[in-house]
């Protein structure tokens, strides 16, 4: 457990908030919006001075849905100082499954984005005392005194108590121990395979300890927002890692397509940039490789010399699209195509992976690109997810085979405490001596860097890193009409269900295969109607034969997901 007063996660921000008073924290990206850590503070207090009135207790918990915006960030600080637990809902899940969220964390308030609420009723859930807007804060629905819930009551409650305005001084949180849990997150929306992680503060200061000793953010340091602060890896290091020592977040509120992402580059050009594989991905096949496919530039990368001021050059444009003014470029949630990193390490473009999960909140393990930035002499190495975070996480290979190749287990300052009111999930993710079973399979080299070899777990990736659980969209599937079986897989970074159909039925009423298909496409519509955005189905391939499946009856799934 973090001892030192620097590293508890609530005198973080109240010593942030007074040593950056004047500093711009937060900006909403595209509008006129800009919070400075003086007038961030001051709508902490706000907010403090509301949960007081509605009489919001100390561990109580927070529900909290919506795009990213400074006030998203405010009611998560708010909860966090205040002490209260904040359960962070990704906006894409559907109503039921957020619902479901609320209840099963018996949170007391709800914040939410106007738009998300139109699919959702109050008695629907069960504990919650007031819903707020995050747009404006306006009371949506409440089961107390109107008055009590009145953002415009809180601000004239709040000038009572502080008759001479909100100063830097008047930032004081009540003592929070680490140990105290911070967040709970769920991995999963949907109702039958969710699982809370319970963070506890101590965690996410761990993550912030990193960030700052390794350099990676610094005051003054700029950083796009792209990717949803609901989720672990985004919220880490662009929200909680910058405003601890002073940063600039640009928060993107809506969908980070490639043109948005380029433009607000361009504007922001921030020191550091967090991403997921998918978007460099997209650069290198789309800009890059129809650029050195052409024939005079495929001719001179033959060419001793003249390569290398080939690609000097497309190195410097690639720098220049991204801003121009980043250290490095990290990519996280998932593996890096190796190609991609390939070419990205022979232009010796500052590209760093890192390894991490919600139940680490996130990070595992990092080394930097440049050895510059905290690694004590040990510079990146290619194909790797870095070394174990030191002083904070230690990871190893449980039963390696004859390769060293076996499950990545990890203990550590980030670790989980389990998931909430879930024991047997929590028994089955720990090793009897406190080891936190990842689910990943890699290799430890001599000097500490981990490198993943395969994914033991079956989850999948979206655009903006989001985590996929393929069997809870099966689920759904499969009980839709004549699908005996499906498995959903990732092709050209789409989402595709292969479907062995129930051959018996279809036979019976005598079904053409047209007929089958045009019954599929059907299922795919109403499906995607169930499911959240990212993890919509792109199309549905039949499948002639049964999967190949484990003696336990799983599905073989690295059969069908090569290649």
């Amino acid at each position: 457990m973090l001892k030192e007063e620097k590293d508890n996660l609530v005198k973080i921000y109240e010593n942030s908030f007074r040593n950056n008073w004047e500093l711009p924290a937060l900006t909403d990206w595209g509008t006129t919006t800009t919070f400075t850590y003086g007038q961030l503070a001051e709508q902490i207090a706000r907010l403090h001075v509301l949960f007081e009135r509605v009489g919001l207790q100390k561990e109580d918990k927070v529900s909290l849905m919506g795009k990213n915006t400074a006030n998203w960030c405010s009611v998560y600080l708010a909860t966090v100082t205040y002490g209260a637990i904040i359960v962070p809902i990704l906006q894409d899940f559907k109503a039921e499954d957020a619902i479901h969220i609320i209840n099963h964390s018996e949170s007391k308030l709800f914040f939410i984005t106007d738009a998300i609420w139109d699919g959702m009723e109050l008695e629907q859930m069960e504990q919650i005392s007031a819903v707020w807007s995050l747009q404006n804060f306006k009371t949506i629905a409440g089961r107390l005194d109107e008055d009590l819930m009145s953002w415009e009551a809180a601000g004239e409650a709040m000038k009572a108590k502080y008759p001479n305005g909100f100063t830097a001084a008047d930032v004081r949180y009540d003592e929070r121990d680490n140990a105290a849990v911070a967040s709970i997150n769920y991995t999963s929306g949907t109702t039958g395979f969710s699982k809370g992680v319970v963070t506890p503060a101590n965690a996410l200061a761990g993550n912030i300890q990193y960030a700052r000793e390794s350099k990676l953010i610094f005051r003054g340091c700029r950083q796009v927002a792209f990717l949803p602060l609901a989720h672990a890896y985004g919220c880490a290091i662009d929200f909680l890692g910058s405003l601890s020592v002073g940063g600039h977040t640009y928060l993107i509120g809506r969908t980070p397509a490639p043109k948005i992402l380029l433009k607000a580059f361009a504007e922001v050009k921030p020191t550091l940039i967090l991403s997921v594989p998918l978007v460099l991905e997209k650069i290198y096949r789309k800009q890059i490789v129809p650029q050195i496919a052409k024939a005079p530039v495929s001719w001179v990368l033959k060419v001793p010399y003249l390569d290398k001021i080939v690609l000097n050059k497309i190195r410097q444009s690639l720098i220049d699209a991204l801003g121009g003014e980043f250290s490095m470029v990290i990519i996280g949630g998932a593996p890096l195509n190796a190609e991609v990193e390939a070419f990205l390490t022979k232009i010796k473009f500052p590209v760093a992976v890192g390894y991490g999960m919600t139940e680490c909140a996130p990070l595992i393990s990092f080394t930097p690109y440049d050895s510059r930035y905290g690694t004590n002499g040990m510079a990146y190495r290619s194909y790797s997810c870095g070394q174990a975070l030191k002083g904070l996480m230690e990871a190893k290979i449980d039963n390696p085979n004859h390769e060293g190749v076996g499950e990545i287990l990890v203990r550590g300052e980030n670790t989980m405490y389990g998931y909430y009111k879930n024991e047997e999930a929590t028994e089955q993710a720990f090793t009897k001596d406190g080891w936190l079973r990842t689910g990943d399979l890699g290799v430890i080299d001599e000097d500490g860097y981990i490198f993943i070899k395969g994914r033991n777990k079956t989850m999948l990736l979206g655009a903006s890193g989001q985590n996929i659980y393929p069997e809870e969209i099966e689920a759904k599937l499969n009980n839709m009409p004549y699908v005996m079986e499906s498995l959903v897989i990732q092709q050209d970074e789409q989402l595709v269900a292969l479907v062995y159909p129930d051959f018996e039925s279809a036979d019976a009423n005598h079904l053409s295969h047209e007929q089958l298909e045009a019954f599929m496409e059907e299922n795919r519509k109403v499906l995607n109607q169930q499911i959240a955005s990212y993890e919509q189905v792109s199309k549905i391939k039949l499948y002639p034969h049964e999967f190949e499946k484990t003696p336990k009856k799983s599905i073989k799934r690295f059969l069908y997901t090569q290649g």
